[in-house]
């Protein structure tokens, strides 16, 4: 397995009236995120608010290309990214009342993370259905796709990570360790080579390098 400790190249934040950062999207020119009752973009050069949606926003966030998808406690709610308004919704998986954490689009289907259950579901995103699971061995954050790679953060006993693993059995094929007490919630791949990385309560996005190999571990 490969590991790596994180290279941090930018914190932005943090925003004024953002106690906490949830979800984490990027539509290829603004982050997103996911602030409790609003949808937030900023720049990712410096962090500068571009935009606000109003939305409930207490977990996972997502982006297709055309929508948003925003948890809502035990929903998912598809959001117009122009005026904010809900335009269809589904379950989330798992019993609600936090259950629920990061979220990504990948090929037509919505992968979701349950936290303190530490699964990912693959589930339909018209009806909710669960169409694959994949256990963890520790808590699960944010979730995003690397091209074709699944990487999750994880978030326990104030030590997380970034990791890579494989989408069909969950074994861990890479590991970026963040340092101790920086924790990660949402996270998003910019397609190039960096991660945006929500800091939970800490009410920034870290900027974390993807490339770091040449200083792995065995």
């Amino acid at each position: 397995m490969k590991r790596a400790a994180a290279e941090i190249i930018a914190e932005l934040g943090p925003f004024d009236g953002v106690s906490t950062v949830h979800g984490v999207t990027y539509d290829g020119q603004k982050i997103w995120f996911a602030a409790g009752a609003e949808l937030i973009a900023i720049t990712p050069e410096d962090g500068t608010k571009t935009k606000t949606l109003a939305a409930e926003a207490d977990a996972g966030t997502a982006f297709d290309g055309t929508y948003f998808y925003q948890i809502a406690d035990n929903r998912i709610n598809k959001i117009d990214p122009e005026t904010g308004a809900v335009l269809a919704t589904i379950p989330a998986p798992g019993p609600g009342n936090g259950a629920v954490s990061g979220m990504a689009w990948a090929e037509g289907s919505l992968w979701v993370g349950q936290y303190r259950d530490r699964k990912i579901h693959k589930i339909n995103p018209e009806t909710g259905e669960i169409l694959h699971t994949i256990t963890s061995d520790r808590f699960v954050t944010g979730i995003t796709w690397v091209e074709d790679e699944l990487w999750h953060g994880t978030w326990e006993n104030e030590q997380s990570d970034i990791r890579h693993i494989d989408a069909t059995d969950g074994t861990v094929l890479a590991r970026i360790d963040m340092p101790d007490g920086m924790g990660v919630s949402g996270m998003e791949f910019d397609g190039k080579d960096r991660f945006f990385c929500g800091g939970g309560n800490s009410g920034t996005v870290r900027v974390v390098r993807k490339n770091t190999w040449s200083k792995h571990k065995k």
